[in-house]
């Protein structure tokens, strides 16, 4: 058999696993780290330890890290998060006492730090918790607090501190809402009434909101009995969004009705006046067809009119690109500049010509980093210069796969000029392709 029908598609080229873990300190940095970057750039994805995974989101979670301090890059390190699944690979994901054990995580999607810890994260379990060299703590359940599932996107307010988090699960309760304090307790854990079983893979905060996306991708059960995918397209689900206060309760959602989608990432929202304002990357579906269907993604504006009760919708570009980011310091407030990764014309493991892109919404301009053909970065996570003069003024970090040499960097480009030669580059081992990532000062992890 040819390799395409043995294995997936999202195995293959820079689909491919890792299975090493590696600790490399002798590293040679091309350019200049900017000597104020006193951190780490952490970044997960799904690595099966096995080799094998029927889906691109059931891999085992991998932490790719780098070190920068002092001007240097001081260590590059591959790590797994030590979840129930590398202890005995044998456990099926699908498993429905799996499914319902909150320690069973791939702890494969994303990481952040907050109040003193780094915490790894899958939409469907709890947190797993590492410390700055990248060794696995354990899962937490913030002091027993927590009894069910914990996003993968929770939103760190730049005002209060606070964590602010949901959960969604199969079975009822199908969502909560969960407010950790800036020094990491659970503190508010809130049923939410949505329309049935709803995969919730991110969601939106203001600076007094939150806002839930209420989308028609649901659970199906029956499927998880199959080895499937146990979620799938409605064409009879509602999409909606809902709005509440972030120290609310689910009296006092209010619910706005908009047209069909599926959104997993938001850039960011915020208030203005009587209207609420996200700009989202929008697909008009998801897994209609199977359970590797996934149209293109744009960027979408959509705004809220509290008063008339209507959503207004607008395609703001027509090039394909996902996961934004806006600088942390304006998440939930008005922003002018947001960033996205494009992928071009690739399918999972595939390589085209990749782009960061950088758009400006106060112009309705777009900028963008050209990789050039064979190269495509991972999310760009941006990093406030120590001086900065201007929203955009900082860094983009991402890593860089290059399919001609089948190998990776570290790169870090200028944010303000959008000049396609990074500021710092560091050669590393491949990178498989992965999910998301964070810049955690030296302050949160150390």
């Amino acid at each position: 058999m040819s390799m395409t029908e043995e294995v997936p598609a999202h195995l293959q080229g820079n689909g491919r696993p890792v299975t090493e873990e590696v600790t490399l300190t002798d590293l040679k940095v091309i350019g200049t780290v900017p000597p104020e970057l006193d951190g780490r750039y952490l970044r997960n994805g799904a690595n099966p330890l096995t080799g094998m995974s029927a889906h691109p989101f059931f891999g085992d979670g991998m932490i790719h890290g780098v070190r920068l301090r002092d001007g240097k890059a001081q260590w590059y390190r591959n790590r797994y998060v030590q979840t129930p699944f590398i202890a005995d690979p044998s456990i099926d994901i699908l498993d429905p006492s799996v499914t319902l054990d909150m320690t069973c995580s791939k702890a494969n999607t994303h990481i952040v730090g907050h109040a003193g810890k780094i915490l790894a994260l899958e939409e469907g379990h709890f947190p797993y918790v590492l410390d700055g060299e990248l060794n696995t703590v354990g899962s937490t359940d913030f002091g027993g607090v927590l009894k069910g599932p914990f996003t993968a996107h929770p939103k760190i307010c730049p005002t209060t501190g606070e964590l602010l988090a949901f959960g969604y699960a199969p079975l009822e309760p199908y969502l909560t809402y969960l407010r950790v304090s800036a020094d990491g307790r659970l503190v508010q854990v809130e049923p939410i009434t949505v329309t049935g079983p709803t995969m919730m893979h991110d969601f939106n905060i203001t600076e007094n909101h939150v806002i839930f996306m209420d989308l028609p991708a649901v659970f199906n059960l029956d499927l998880a009995l199959e080895g499937k995918m146990p979620i799938h397209w409605s064409d009879t689900y509602p999409a909606r969004l809902g709005v509440m206060p972030r120290t609310g309760n689910d009296s006092q959602v209010k619910w706005y009705d908009i047209n069909p989608c599926y959104v997993f990432h938001p850039m960011n929202s915020y208030e203005d006046g009587d209207k609420i304002v996200l700009d989202v990357a929008r697909f008009d579906h998801i897994w209609r067809d199977d359970d590797m269907d996934f149209p293109n993604p744009m960027l979408w504006r959509w705004v809220i009119n509290t008063t008339t009760g209507k959503v207004s919708e607008e395609q703001i570009d027509d090039r394909p690109a996902e996961f934004p980011r806006v600088n942390d310091a304006v998440i939930g407030k008005k922003h002018r500049y947001g960033y996205e990764m494009s992928m071009g014309n690739a399918g999972f493991g595939e390589v085209d010509a990749g782009a960061i892109l950088k758009y400006d919404r106060e112009r309705g301009s777009r900028q963008s980093v050209e990789l050039g053909k064979g190269r495509v970065s991972g999310e760009a996570v941006f990093v406030p210069s120590a001086s900065a003069s201007s929203e955009d003024d900082g860094y983009l970090m991402t890593y860089v796969y290059d399919q001609a040499s089948d190998s990776s960097e570290f790169v870090i480009f200028d944010a303000l000029t959008m000049a396609d030669e990074p500021i710092a580059k560091i050669q590393l081992p491949r990178i498989p392709f992965g999910f998301h990532g964070s810049w955690v000062p030296a302050a949160v992890a150390d």
